[in-house]
């Protein structure tokens, strides 16, 4: 069975997309669309910006959602997917290329949210830590037993785990977490505490906006980060979408699942190659690939 995987926040790189936006007509189109939804030449931030201007969650995200959505376009009937999955943003992108959402709803989304996301950050300064080499439930009882808010926020594979919190609570989780064990506490370069409570005040906004869209059912199970589990229902779609915003993207557990369902090569869509990394270090055994559409390859 195929898995396809759609990256999230951080997959970003300059020049991502364009040699989609080069070669393919069609995929032109989408991306110049793009633009007009948004309201700005993100097309210019991806193929010619600098590096500061891509990191902005406001920019990054529809970036990254426009990169992976419209390679799966390009995909056409080479996308066969017997499952989705995507990390934390890449949900959004998952949904639109198993055709739960049309390309325009879902950019409008994706905007939505990082917008509210942005907000919030600047609302309580805020940051995430990845935590290496340590297991899941010694690091969930040191955030548990913290004074300051930290929470987990992405079990991305077995030995690391990030987490996500106040600046004052991050800083003293990492040491904490280094006298516990952990090979490495690396403060990471981001807006804010993404999933995490302190993402509290963008969740109305985003419900406001998810639930004003149409979501069909999709074409196969998409595997969400709050529970990991497979849905095809669209109101737990929903509900799944808005409680990410808050919860943690539990990666580990989606792969670990989509493998005992009977997943046996992994596609990642959209910019880099993380995500086959994670993969690799649940079953390094499992096949995993880029998406590459023929008429670029």
């Amino acid at each position: 069975m195929k898995a396809y995987l759609f990256p999230g926040q951080g997959a970003q790189f300059i020049g991502m997309g364009k040699d989609l936006y080069e070669q393919s007509a069609s995929a032109k189109k989408l991306f110049e669309q793009g633009n007009r939804i948004l309201g700005f030449n993100i097309t210019e931030i991806m193929f010619n910006g600098t590096a500061e201007d891509l990191q902005q969650t406001n920019v990054t995200q529809p970036a990254i959602f426009l990169h992976s959505v419209i390679l799966a376009k390009e995909l056409g009937t080479e996308f066969k997917a017997d499952m989705v999955a995507g990390h934390s943003l890449g949900e959004f992108s998952a949904l639109v290329a198993a055709e739960a959402l049309s390309f325009e709803d879902g950019l409008k989304l994706v905007i939505a949210r990082a917008n509210a996301m942005q907000k919030a950050c600047e609302a309580r300064p805020s940051t995430m830590a990845a935590i290496l080499g340590l297991d899941d439930v010694t690091v969930e009882h040191i955030c548990r037993d913290m004074a300051e808010m930290v929470v987990p926020a992405n079990y991305n594979c077995p030995g690391q785990l990030v987490i996500s919190g106040t600046i004052e609570g991050i800083d003293q989780a990492c040491e904490l977490l280094t006298k516990a064990g952990a090979k490495r506490a690396l403060k990471l370069n981001v807006g804010g505490a993404f999933h995490s409570p302190l993402m509290e005040p963008a969740r109305a906004e985003l419900q406001a906006a998810i639930e004003a869209k149409t979501i069909h059912q999709p074409i196969c199970p998409i595997y969400q980060n709050i529970d990991a589990m497979p849905y095809t229902n669209v109101a737990s779609i929903k509900h799944n979408l808005i409680a990410q915003l808050t919860g943690a993207v539990r990666w580990t557990q989606t792969v670990q699942h989509m493998l005992s369902d009977g997943a046996t090569s992994f596609t990642e869509v959209g910019p880099g190659s993380v995500l086959q990394s994670l993969v690799k270090k649940v079953d390094r055994t499992v096949e995993t690939v880029s998406a590459s559409p023929i008429s670029l390859a």
